[in-house]
């Protein structure tokens, strides 16, 4: 498969994450409850941030992998492990802040959270039912 498939698969995961935040939030929102609607965005945002972040780490690995190919030990910088953890760390840092600072509830952060899930369940099921929207160019 060519890297352009993974990137417009990459690219609707990440765009359908927020669109689903946004959705789920809306009609929570028209019916007044404004805490949770600001807990499903929050959620939704922080899990786009996380697949971003898990990109960029995925990225740098593969980076560095490639540049020690010849070489019998392989030498993955430390930076990469501390974003792995790190990017865990600070969403639930955040959940907390925002819990604590804002009376939003934990549980609506949560729920937004699930829309990554959501997204990639979506994209995958979609691809499924139409393979021809998600060809690539063979070389």
């Amino acid at each position: 498969m060519g890297d352009d498939f993974y990137r417009r698969t990459e690219s609707r995961i990440s765009s359908l994450t927020l669109v689903l935040g946004a959705a789920a939030a809306l009609p929570v929102a028209c019916r007044g409850n404004w805490r949770w609607a600001a807990g499903l965005c929050t959620g939704s945002f922080l899990a786009w941030c996380n697949f971003r972040w898990l990109k960029q780490g995925a990225q740098a690995l593969t980076e560095a992998a490639k540049g020690q190919a010849q070489q019998k030990k392989v030498h993955i910088p430390l930076a990469a492990y501390f974003t792995a953890a790190f990017r865990y760390g600070l969403i639930a840092l955040a959940v907390y802040v925002i819990f604590k600072c804002l009376n939003v509830p934990v549980l609506s952060m949560v729920v937004g959270l699930c829309a990554l899930g959501a997204a990639t369940l979506v994209v995958s099921v979609h691809s499924i039912l139409r393979p021809s929207d998600y060809e690539w160019k063979k070389r």
